[in-house]
């Protein structure tokens, strides 16, 4: 599952009301992150790998 940021337009491997891969936890913000299905383009340790 991917989740995307959508100020920064990056998609990170998570889903929404839980943490991404790279650790950012996205209940903070909530409106900015929706669930997608895009491919992940977040370069961070955890996200990427």
């Amino acid at each position: 599952m991917a989740v995307k940021h959508n100020p920064t337009g990056i998609v990170h491997q998570g889903k929404k009301g839980g943490t991404t891969g790279c650790g950012v936890d996205t209940k903070k913000h909530s409106s900015h992150w929706v669930d997608s299905h895009q491919k992940i383009t977040c370069d961070k340790n955890g996200c990427k790998n």
